[in-house]
């Protein structure tokens, strides 16, 4: 009877020490597939990590990093990859005649003299960044299956941008921001997501700022993404919005800002100090004029 008893328990506990072992195995199993990021742990600088890593900047502070905008022809590209941009930003539509493919142009253009598939061949053989900002829906999908086909050649961070939700004094029209993220589907771990309002600034009227209504909508839309996320912010709206961008930013590691600002937007560079001062530098762009960067940078209290 004894012996059948501890036959018994020896048996059970074989089996306890198997479920515990798979448990282990499978837990191990998944977080090795879980995407690797910063040092810091935070998925928000790892386009930081990468430039510092490379010895292109030497802290991980975001305003160091510089931005070549509007790449949207073969002499454009070619200008970008000799300048010393980190970060290349250029806009993806799909052409208005046959062939229809992913093309470099900013609307209301319908051609261009370089494709998606060209431009991003010419990225290959440099290690800057690429910020590809989407104009319509139609193109998203050719573009992230080109996107792939080169994929294990780009060197530098991918950012993938699109205006999804309404914002203060915006009059164009968002893209809808579940057929968007469905386009773009999981993508690559390593992708940051540049999800942005619809914006507008007038000369000599009191601009509206970003809203509780606009932040909380756009978290809603983000707080089940995997992916890190920048949220692109108007410079020129945010001296009434810190509480509301403050709170945004706050909500998960994965957020960061990109500060940017239209060409003719009137900004006051002593209203960023705030955003400088009271959040994490590693988690603040500033994609702003090299005037307005220049000016920013001798401000007191900008260190």
């Amino acid at each position: 009877m004894l012996g059948s008893k501890s036959h018994f328990w020896n048996g059970r506990w074989r089996v306890y020490l198997g479920v515990v072992i798979l448990i282990a195995w499978t837990i191990w199993i998944l977080w090795s597939r879980l995407p690797t990021f910063s040092n810091s742990g935070r998925m928000s600088e790892q386009t930081l990590e990468y430039f510092f890593s490379k010895g292109q900047i030497q802290e991980k502070d975001a305003v160091n990093l510089d931005w070549y905008h509007a790449a949207n022809s073969k002499s454009k590209i070619y200008d970008a990859l000799k300048s010393p941009a980190h970060m290349i930003e250029a806009d993806v539509i799909m052409r208005g005649h046959n062939p229809k493919e992913p093309i470099m142009a900013h609307p209301p253009q319908t051609d261009s003299d370089i494709t998606l598939r060209d431009w991003l061949q010419d990225v290959t053989a440099s290690d800057k960044g690429i910020k590809l900002d989407f104009k319509s829906l139609q193109v998203v999908v050719p573009s992230m299956d080109v996107l792939e086909e080169v994929r294990g050649e780009l060197c530098g961070p991918v950012w993938i941008n699109a205006d999804i939700l309404p914002g203060p004094g915006g009059r164009g029209t968002p893209l809808d921001h579940q057929l968007f993220l469905e386009a773009v589907g999981p993508g690559h771990p390593g992708d940051i997501l540049s999800l942005g309002w619809t914006t507008g600034w007038s000369p000599d009227i009191d601009n509206p700022g970003y809203s509780w209504e606009m932040v909380q909508e756009m978290e809603k839309v983000c707080r089940f993404l995997k992916q890190p996320i920048t949220f692109p912010v108007r410079a020129a709206l945010l001296p009434q919005s810190y509480a509301q961008i403050h709170w945004l930013l706050h909500q998960s590691d994965r957020y960061s800002l990109t500060i940017w600002t239209g060409q003719s937007d009137k900004l006051d560079v002593e209203d960023l100090l705030h955003y400088r001062q009271n959040i994490d530098k590693g988690r603040v762009y500033y994609d702003l004029l090299e005037s307005q960067s220049n000016a920013f940078r001798k401000l007191p209290g900008f260190s």
